[in-house]
This record gives structure tokens, sequence and C-alpha cells, in this order.
């Protein structure tokens, strides 16, 4: 039973913008799994909602300036995972989003909802944070580009304005180009679970494939919100990939700061940091040639 006092089903970007606008309490609802979960649970009791839903403007995943990617935040995680755009530039995005859920959540969930709801684990989130995506957003005064490493604030908070609107997110071409990458899902089942923790890891090797040119290490739950670990990366830089994969876990740990939860405790997820660094590491570089 859903408690829900009203909905607006908004025309377009700019009509769900002065929706909010005349309704500064209402909820922006887009696929919906994350919004009518809160609802049935009664955590969002008699809310009002507007619908962005049937927007066209924020579908799609297209190429943009310069071999940019650009998704549409409503495009599902089967959109991503099934893209041929995805698949070409930034395959390690489609294969995070491939984790979330089952089937029937991939098919209605959205990558834009994944990252707005600010949200550690969310399988998408950690892989964004490591290609250093941006987020574009449009308000009342127009739109603005905020760094995904700017963009989570806390458990929960995002860096959203009132009245805002997640449009696109993008995926800068010198971020993706010459990496290969590889996202590790550790979580107590196999399927239709959270995760206990996530790992996605981007490499760029040297021309003759021995050496670590460069790397990006981000996690989802080792900290309050998804978080990048630039020790790490600074750690591994110039190495040998053998010697990288080694050094890559330990040095991570001078970055994370999990918590203990019903799910693991702190000191298994740092466990699973210091090993699951190396692991995604070792894969990411043996699709980019590395001999492993």
């Amino acid at each position: 039973m859903y408690d829900i006092a009203s909905i607006y089903k908004a025309k377009s970007v700019d009509d769900a913008i002065a929706a909010l606008q005349a309704d500064p309490s209402a909820i922006v609802i887009a696929g919906g799994t994350d919004v009518l979960i809160k609802i049935r649970e009664g955590k969002l009791a008699g809310c009002r909602l507007v619908s962005i839903h049937d927007l066209p403007a924020l579908r799609g995943i297209s190429w943009g300036e310069d071999g940019a990617v650009e998704i549409g935040p409503l495009s599902t995680f089967r959109d991503v995972t099934y893209s041929d755009i995805i698949r070409q530039a930034v395959p390690v995005l489609g294969e995070a989003a491939d984790t979330a859920g089952g089937p029937q959540l991939r098919a209605a969930g959205t990558i834009g909802g994944n990252v707005c709801n600010g949200i550690t684990s969310a399988d998408t989130a950690s892989t964004l944070v490591a290609l250093d995506a941006v987020m574009r957003v449009r308000g009342p005064r127009g739109e603005r580009e905020i760094p995904i490493a700017e963009w989570y604030k806390g458990v929960g908070k995002v860096a959203l304005a009132p009245y805002e609107l997640l449009v696109k997110i993008i995926i800068p071409r010198p971020n993706y180009e010459g990496y290969t990458g590889h996202y590790i899902k550790y979580a107590m089942r196999n399927a239709m679970d959270i995760a206990t923790l996530g790992v996605s890891c981007m490499v760029k090797l040297t021309d003759d494939k021995q050496a670590v040119d460069d790397v990006s290490l981000a996690f989802g739950v080792a900290g309050p919100v998804p978080m990048r670990s630039y020790s790490a990366e600074a750690a591994v830089r110039g190495l040998s990939v053998a010697e990288a994969a080694e050094k890559i876990g330990p040095a991570a740990l001078a970055d994370v700061s999990p918590r203990s939860s019903w799910r693991a405790s702190r000191e298994f997820r740092i466990q699973l940091v210091e090993e699951l660094s190396g692991r995604a590491f070792a894969e990411a570089a043996r699709k980019g040639g590395a001999a492993l």
C-alpha cells in the first residue's frame, strides 16, 4: 500500500523545476525503486511527488563534445549495461550497473537515482568516482557542472541545491581513453543484495604493458560516501604491474574509514579493501594487456 497524497507528471525539465518551486516539500520520483520502498515503509507517508519518469530529454546515452560519454540520468541500469557506447568506451561502468539488484530492479532503476540518493553502497557510484565523472545539474538559475569529487556531501546528501535536477552524467574522454577497468562487488549473496564493499579500478599501462602509467582506485562502503584512494594511486604509479598489484591494497588502507554494521565488521571491510584492491587492479591490468 502506497500512501501518496498526489503525483504531478512533469512535461519537461523546466516544468519539473517549476513544480518543485511551487511545492518545496515535493519529492522527485524517476524509476521509483528507492522512493516507493520508502513510501511503503511509511518513511514518506502522505508525500507529494513530482514525476520525471516520462521526460525523453533525461534519457539516452550519447557521444558528447570531444568524445565525452554523456549519460541521461533516466537511463536504467540495463540501458547502461547494454549501451554500445558504454561497451566501447567504459565497459566497466556497464559491468558495475549489471551488479545492481535483480533483473527487475535493473530494468526500472536509473543511474541518476543511484547517484542522487547519496548512498555509499550504490553500485555505479564507485566507478563514476574512479572515472572522475562530471554531474550537470539544472535549476532555476540555469545549468552548472559539479565534479563528482564534490558531489557527495555526507550520508544520503549530494550537492543538488533546492529545486535542481541532475540532467546529465558526463565522462570526459581523457578520463577513460587508454584505460581499462574492473569492478568487484562483495556482498553476502551473489544477487539482489547491497554491497558489503565495492571496489573499482581504472588502469593505464605503459606502451610495453610492463608498468603502471596511471591508475584510479575508488570504493563504495569504505567510508560514509564513495571515495577515491589517492594514496594508493600515488604509491603504485610507475611501478611494474606485478609490484603494483601487491602494493595497491596495503596503500589504500591510509584513506579508507569503514564502519561496522550488521553486514560486516570494520575489520572485515578493511581486509576486503586490501584484498579486493589488488584483485581489481590485476584484472584491470590484464584487460589492458598485462601478463599476470
